[in-house]
């Protein structure tokens, strides 16, 4: 994939990277990262990951090789929806 040469910090994007070759199936292994970036400087892409919807996971921050990188798309911000009773 063609990686930009500029995102803007702030911007919401996904990005997906390559795990790796399962030895089981033999099948190319993805991981997806949602959030907001930090700081991208061709080499290497710092994001603050988005907490998940249901809880489970806690923001984190995480930085990722330009190198391992399949996709990377811009995503509108998650809705706000007020706290049920």
């Amino acid at each position: 994939m063609v990686l930009p040469k500029e995102i803007p910090a702030g911007s919401r994007v996904v990005v997906r990277v390559i795990e790796g070759v399962d030895p089981a199936d033999g099948r190319t292994k993805f991981r997806d990262y949602v959030g907001h970036v930090t700081s991208w400087d061709g080499v290497t892409l710092e994001m603050s990951r988005d907490a998940s919807a249901n809880g489970s996971r806690p923001a984190m921050n995480v930085r990722i090789d330009a190198d391992t990188i399949a996709t990377l798309k811009p995503v509108p911000e998650r809705p706000r929806h007020p706290a049920r009773p």
